[in-house]
């Protein structure tokens, strides 16, 4: 399989991912409609690609060139509003779902600024980016903290997984596969780990706690 296939491929993995995760979480933390969770859940599956490929210069992005995104999107939405009516249901696939979307944009993301001519740091930035933008823009609008400042294993795990893909790729290009496969487990395992253990960074001391 082609390298730009298997980044799309990955890209629309994760899209589903979270779609039904931006889904999921509009459910749980806010009162909005079903306009509201759709729409919730297309811009968490959407909003991380959009950044990227703005930033690369692939216009008009991905999401409003290949029909499939935005059907995959809706859909994942969709999916997710009608298995919210069992809540006892919700919590773990919120979590997995959020590392696979996690997992696969930060390695989708790192390929495709690669195929675009950037150098492995900035490549590996926008993987990061593209993992997770599209979650942070979510938060925001609902007025939560978003995961990638208060949760200290989110970010972590896509850098790494990004720089595992873009580091295998500069190593030799015919593992292009084989590094977005093996990035994309490391940042799930990582992720899903710390969310096992209730792992985060280092985070700084709050001025009372210097002292005490």
């Amino acid at each position: 399989m082609h390298v730009a296939e298997v980044a799309r491929a990955l890209d629309l993995l994760g899209v589903f991912a979270f779609a039904v995760n931006g889904a999921f979480t509009a459910v749980e933390k806010t009162r909005v409609d079903i306009v509201g969770i759709l729409s919730l859940g297309i811009i968490t599956a959407l909003g991380g690609g959009i950044i990227r490929d703005l930033c690369i210069g692939s216009v008009p992005p991905a999401a409003f060139t290949d029909r499939y995104y935005l059907g995959i999107a809706a859909g994942g939405a969709l999916l997710a509003f009608f298995v919210s009516r069992l809540p006892r249901l919700l919590q773990r696939p919120m979590l997995v779902l959020d590392a696979i979307g996690l997992s696969v944009f930060a390695v989708s993301g790192a390929q495709k600024a690669l195929a675009f001519g950037l150098s492995p740091a900035p490549a590996i930035l926008l993987g990061a980016v593209t993992a997770v933008g599209g979650g942070t823009i979510r938060d925001v609008l609902i007025r939560e903290v978003p995961s990638v400042l208060s949760s200290g294993l989110y970010a972590i795990p896509a850098i790494i997984g990004a720089t595992i893909t873009v580091l295998t790729v500069a190593y030799d290009p015919r593992l292009a596969v084989w590094g977005a496969v093996v990035g994309a487990v490391v940042c799930f395992v990582i992720r899903m780990l710390g969310l096992r253990y209730n792992v985060d960074a280092p985070t700084g001391l709050r001025r009372g706690e210097r002292h005490g």
